[in-house]
């Protein structure tokens, strides 16, 4: 499919680039309204995963929505719960599930979750699909995004008929391409605050497998490439942050995906540089079209006139859920 280059998004004045319009919803955006029902799973590695519900109002069974959150996010960050909050308006149930160490309590296992951990994406959807829904979509945001796509490709003709379309947003496709971005200087206030979060958990998480994982080691951390290479990647199973990068981004298993699939990435996205994405393979892909917005950010998508709190990013996934 033909990339589309969209320049619909139209951001307030107020927010000039794409820092700001990626900074300011995350900061200051508050949605209201959403109500989840927790729901706990076990993992086969005596691990669990929480899920949050959030089920449209009359409480029919219907297309369910299945929504993975970003790096160090959950199912409360405001960009999942405008998103549930829509859907739900319109008569779609969601389910917004927490990656291992994010719903609110550390998981039990020494990994935590990481770009490619398809096999807890895939024991969600078959819990879903446990509960008799026909019609299941994926909206992912940025890892979850990242996420999402190589779930779907290494599936391929296997994936399950019931899963019909897949929404994806700010989708760092090259993980390492993303990886050396978010080192730049003028990105390192991101990088920071992901790292900040990363350290706490690594410590609690230290002092249980004190064989896995020395928090000492994190005197060496400066960069996320560096939390890669020391803790994500051995703790996976990965050789290195390289290895890891080269096994988990999408971009090389996006060639296999059989379902109606949107990617929606910003121009001006700080994090993933749009050069980055793999343009010229999606231009000949069946089905999957690459959208790119003159503006947004990260995960922002704030448009200059909002109307009812709804984003630009949330009307785009419903519009393409209902074709």
């Amino acid at each position: 499919m033909p990339v589309i280059h969209n320049s619909s998004v139209t951001s307030p004045y107020w927010l000039p680039n794409g820092h700001f319009q990626s900074i300011y919803p995350a900061l200051f955006r508050r949605v209201r309204g959403v109500k989840y029902q927790r729901e706990r799973i076990l993992t086969p590695d005596e691990d669990f995963l929480d899920m949050d519900w959030s089920l449209a109002d009359d409480g029919e069974k219907r297309s369910l929505v299945i929504l993975s959150h970003g790096l160090e996010g959950n199912s409360t960050r405001q960009y999942i719960l405008g998103m549930v909050r829509l859907l739900n308006q319109e008569g779609f149930d969601c389910l917004a599930w927490n990656f291992r160490s994010c719903g609110g309590e550390m998981n039990k296992t020494a990994r935590f979750y990481h770009s490619g951990a398809t096999e807890d994406l895939d024991l969600i959807v078959r819990h879903a699909l446990g509960k008799g829904y026909t019609s299941i979509q994926l909206v992912g945001f940025s890892l979850g995004g990242n996420l999402t796509l190589k779930y779907l490709g290494e599936s391929g003709i296997n994936l399950d008929k019931r899963i019909e379309k897949a929404v994806l947003f700010s989708v760092p496709m090259d993980l390492k391409a993303c990886s050396q971005a978010i080192i730049q200087p003028q990105n390192r206030v991101y990088m920071h605050r992901f790292l900040n979060t990363l350290k706490p958990k690594v410590d609690e998480k230290s002092k249980v497998f004190p064989d896995k994982l020395n928090i000492k080691d994190y005197k060496h951390v400066r960069t996320l490439y560096d939390f890669d290479h020391i803790y994500t990647a051995p703790l996976h199973g990965f050789n290195s942050a390289d290895h890891y990068y080269d096994q988990c981004s999408s971009m090389y298993f996006v060639k296999n995906i059989k379902i109606p699939t949107l990617i929606v990435n910003a121009l001006n996205d700080p994090i993933v540089p749009f050069g980055s994405l793999p343009v010229t393979e999606i231009e000949n892909h069946p089905n999957v079209w690459l959208e790119a917005t003159n503006q947004g950010g990260h995960c922002g998508f704030r448009p200059a006139r909002l109307s009812g709190g709804i984003y630009w990013s949330e009307n785009r996934a419903l519009s393409f859920l209902r074709s």
